[in-house]
């Protein structure tokens, strides 16, 4: 009887401490881990939305980069983290992607996480360094069915946004060409401008100010509307590629078995930071754009995430792509 009533104590603590702990969340800071390099564009965007939740949690976001094998090093990690609220996840279409593109993942993608909210999307700019031959998206395309492998598309690794954009590109061409693969895309964007580098399909977040800044030339975009930032830019459905399209889209996870009343915090607090004005604005400059209001919770977002990983799996499958270890 003494040891059924510990026991009962026992199971009763635990199940008041996560009430109580949630109520109390967060008390020290925070960690949220971006799966690539500083300084590209899921850095540029998390950076802004970190700085604002903190301020309204009342403690630091501080961003890890933790780069490495397309967003899934990252991921792994995340997964791994206690479910305490204290490590997140920011990640884009690749966490979706990653799930056909990796054979050995650690973690489940639709199971291990718990979705907190949806972010922002947009569509990818081609671009390549100045230095090279072509001008418009019909000349590039015509120079990469002639050349082949001769021309370099860096990427940001197997299962990144840039690798997918390649990926269908590739397909859609029915040529290949060399990919060079980066910690992110943000080192690919700096050989691109140092003219070590051919070409690269990038988020609109980092590309538009080296586009508007002339130290790389823009071609076309991977939307299927034209970006207002860059309006003479055409689609490349517009470029006589049908059904083209591939879209970068950002989300915030924990790990599986955080408390709701804690994902809810922080969905509140990512929620402010989208009515921030001061972000918007950054976030149009950018040519990205958010999810609809009420469109953006963490139901919204499982169900992003599922139905991602199902495209994917088609268009990987298609492809041909060999999954790696």
């Amino acid at each position: 009887m003494i040891g059924r009533s510990i026991a009962a104590g026992i199971l009763a603590l635990g199940i008041t401490a996560a009430p109580v702990a949630a109520q109390n969340y967060p008390t020290r800071p925070i960690t949220m881990i971006v799966p690539y390099a500083a300084g590209g564009p899921s850095d540029i965007i998390a950076r802004l939305v970190a700085q604002s939740m903190g301020q309204t949690l009342g403690q630091t976001v501080v961003i890890e980069n933790v780069g490495g094998a397309g967003g899934t090093t990252g991921a792994a990690r995340a997964a791994r983290a206690a479910p305490d609220g204290y490590t997140i996840l920011f990640h884009h279409l690749a966490l979706a992607a990653g799930a056909t593109l990796y054979r050995n993942l650690t973690y489940d993608t639709i199971n291990d996480f718990a979705p907190i909210g949806l972010i922002n999307q947009g569509g990818f700019v081609v671009v390549s360094k100045n230095a090279l031959e072509t001008r418009t998206i019909a000349e590039l395309l015509a120079h990469v069915k002639k050349v082949g492998r001769d021309i370099t598309f860096g990427n940001a690794g197997v299962g990144s946004g840039s690798h997918m954009c390649n990926m269908m590109l590739q397909s859609a061409l029915g040529v290949k060409f060399t990919e060079i693969p980066y910690r992110g895309t943000g080192p690919a964007l700096n050989d691109l401008v140092g003219g070590q580098l051919d070409a690269l399909c990038d988020q609109t977040t980092s590309s538009i100010p080296q586009i508007q800044g002339n130290r790389v030339r823009a071609y076309a975009v991977t939307s299927t509307e034209r970006v207002a930032q860059l309006p003479d830019l055409p689609t490349l459905r517009e470029a006589g590629i049908p059904g083209f399209e591939v879209t970068v889209w950002n989300a915030l996870y924990a790990p599986k078995g955080t408390p709701p009343a804690i994902v809810d915090r922080l969905y509140q607090a990512m929620e402010v930071a989208l009515k921030d004005e001061t972000i918007l604005k950054r976030f149009s400059d950018l040519g990205t754009a958010l999810f609809p209001a009420g469109q953006r919770g963490p139901d919204a977002t499982r169900a992003r995430l599922v139905a991602e990983v199902e495209k994917w799996r088609r268009v990987i499958a298609e492809s041909g792509f060999v999954p790696s270890n």
